[in-house]
C-alpha cells in the first residue's frame, strides 16, 4: 500500500497533520502554563481580599484559603507598600522567580519547556498584575511539581487530538485521491494496456472525460497519441505490401528488361545509320532502368546486420578506396586524396564504414565528372576527444536544392541522371548504427563536404 499514490498521500498528510499540530504545541503549552499561573495568582488575590475584609482570620481558615488558592505566600503590594498577606511554612528554598509582567512569547516559551524538563518538586515565586488594577503587583510562591504534571496531562490531550484530527484528515484525503485521481488514472492505465495488446482495435482508443485539468489534458494527449499512432500502423501495413507489390513488379521488370538489353547488343550490330545512332541511347536507357529495378529489390530486401566493432585502421581502409575508385575513373581527371593521418584508429565495423566511405568517394567523383572538367576528392579525419570525425571533400559543381532537401530520402535524394537516392539512405543507416551521423557540411560551387560522426563513447580506444 505504501508504493500507491493513495499510500503515499495517506502517510504524508498524516505526518504533515502531525508536524502543524506540534507546531501549535509549542505556543499552546506556553500559554497553559501563563493561564495557570495566572490563576494561581487570581486566586491568592482572592485569599488576599478576604484577609482585607477581615483581619483576625483564624489560622485554620488562613490555612485553607492557601490551600484553595495552590500556594504558599501572598504578598501584594498596595500605594507603594508590600505587605504579606497570607503565609505558610515553606518546605525548601526558593528557586527561582518569574515575573509575567515582563515576559515576552519566547521568554513564556522557553520556561515552559524548561519546566517541563525539570522532574524535580521546586518551590518558585511568581510576579503578576492584580486583576482590575487592585494594587500594584501581586506575589505568590508555589510549587512546580503540581504545575508540571497539569501541563503533562494537558500535552497529552492536545496529541491525542492532534493524532485524531490527523489521521481523520488523512482517511479523508486518502479517499479523496482515490476517487478523484487514482481512479482515473487507473482507467488512462487501462487504456494504454487494452490499446498495447490490440492496437488495431477501436475500442482501446481513450474517450477523455475527465473532469481534472490535468487528468483531461492528459486523456487528450494519449488520444492524440493513439490516433497518429494508429494511422501510422495502417499506414505501415498498406506500405508493406505495397512493397512487397513493387518488389514483385521490379523482379518482372527487371527480368523483361534484362532480355531487351540482349537484343539491344545485337542491335548495335546493325549497319543501318539511324539503328546505330539510335542504339546507344536505347542501351543507356534500358542500363538505367535495370539498375533502378535492382536498386528497388536491393533496399527492400535489405536488412543490415549489427555492426561487428573493432579497432580499423582508418588510413588504410581509405587506400582501399582510393585504389578501387581511382581503378574506375581512368578516363577522367579526378583525383582522390588520402588525408587521413597514418595511424589514426577508431572503433567500428571495417566493412559497413568501408561501403560508407566509399559511397561518398564515388558520388563526388561523378559529381565532378558530370561537369566535364578535373578536380579533386579529398578523405581527411580527426580525433577528438568524444568522437572520431571523417570528411569527405569535393571540389564539385554543389548539390542542387531538391537534393539537398532529400539528402538522405530513399529514391529522392539522387543527383545524378538514372540515380536512385539509396546510396545516401543506406549509408546514413549503416551509420546510425555505430551511434554517429552523416550529415552536409556545406556545398555550393567551390564543391560539397560532407562529415561522419563517430562517438566513441564506452567503447573509445
Amino acid at each position: 500500500m505504501l508504493n500507491s499514490l493513495s499510500g503515499r498521500f495517506l502517510v504524508l498528510t498524516t505526518v504533515f497533520v502531525m508536524l502543524a499540530e506540534v507546531l501549535i504545541f509549542v505556543p499552546s503549552i506556553s500559554r497553559f502554563r501563563l493561564d495557570y499561573l495566572s490563576e494561581r495568582l487570581e486566586r491568592a488575590q482572592i485569599a488576599s481580599l478576604a484577609l482585607l475584609a477581615d483581619d483576625m482570620l483564624e489560622t485554620e481558615l488562613e490555612a485553607e484559603l492557601l490551600e484553595n488558592a495552590g500556594v504558599y505566600n501572598v504578598v501584594l503590594r498596595r500605594d507603594e507598600i508590600r505587605q504579606l498577606m497570607l503565609s505558610s511554612p515553606i518546605p525548601q528554598a526558593i528557586a527561582g522567580t518569574y515575573d509575567l509582567r515582563m515576559a515576552n512569547a519566547f521568554t513564556l516559551i522557553g520556561d515552559a519547556f524548561q519546566q517541563l524538563a525539570s522532574p524535580e518538586n521546586r518551590i518558585i515565586r511568581v510576579i503578576g498584575a492584580p486583576v482590575r488594577d487592585a494594587g500594584l503587583l501581586i506575589e505568590i510562591t508555589i510549587e512546580t511539581a503540581p504545575l508540571r504534571m497539569a501541563m503533562i496531562d494537558y500535552g497529552v490531550r492536545i496529541l491525542l487530538l492532534s493524532a485524531v484530527i490527523s489521521i481523520f484528515t488523512a482517511l479523508l484525503l486518502f479517499a479523496a485521491v482515490r476517487v478523484f485521481l487514482v481512479r482515473p488514472i487507473k482507467g488512462v492505465v487501462g487504456y494504454m494496456q487494452r490499446y498495447a495488446a490490440a492496437p488495431e482495435d477501436a475500442r482501446g482508443i481513450i474517450q477523455p472525460n475527465a473532469g481534472v485539468i490535468e487528468l483531461r489534458e492528459a486523456e487528450e494527449a494519449l488520444l492524440q497519441l493513439q490516433t497518429e499512432l494508429t494511422h501510422a500502423l495502417r499506414q505501415r501495413e498498406r506500405l508493406a505490401q505495397l512493397g512487397g507489390a513493387v518488389a514483385k513488379i521490379s523482379h518482372d521488370l527487371r527480368n523483361i528488361l534484362t532480355s531487351a538489353q540482349l537484343f539491344t547488343d545485337r542491335i548495335e550490330m546493325s549497319e543501318d545509320p539511324l539503328v546505330r545512332r539510335l542504339a546507344p541511347k536505347l542501351v543507356n536507357s534500358i542500363t538505367r532502368a535495370v539498375s533502378l529495378c535492382e536498386g528497388t529489390l536491393a533496399f527492400g530486401r535489405a536488412e543490415e546486420p549489427a555492426p561487428t566493432f573493432a579497432h580499423v585502421p582508418l588510413c588504410e581502409l581509405v587506400n582501399d578506396i582510393v585504389e578501387s575508385e581511382s581503378l574506375a575513373a581512368t578516363d577522367t581527371e579526378v583525383s582522390i586524396v588520402n588525408a587521413v593521418p597514418k595511424g589514426l584508429m577508431l572503433r567500428g565495423d571495417a566493412e559497413q564504414l568501408f561501403r560508407v566511405v566509399m559511397n561518398l568517394v564515388r558520388n563526388a567523383r561523378q559529381a565532378i565528372v558530370s561537369t566535364g572538367q578535373s578536380g579533386q576528392v579529398t578523405i581527411s579525419a580527426r580525433d577528438e576527444d568524444d568522437a572520431w570525425w571523417i570528411t569527405v571533400q569535393d571540389t564539385g559543381p554543389g548539390l542542387p536544392k531538391k537534393a539537398q532537401d532529400n539528402l538522405f530520402t530513399p529514391f529522392q535524394g539522387g543527383t545524378r541522371k538514372g540515380g536512385s537516392g539509396l546510396g545516401l539512405a543506406i549509408a546514413a543507416e549503416l551509420i546510425r548504427g555505430h551511434g554517429g551521423v552523416v550529415a552536409l557540411g556545406e556545398t555550393g560551387p567551390a564543391g560539397t563536404i560532407f562529415e561522419i560522426r563517430l562517438p566513441k563513447g564506452d567503447g573509445a580506444i
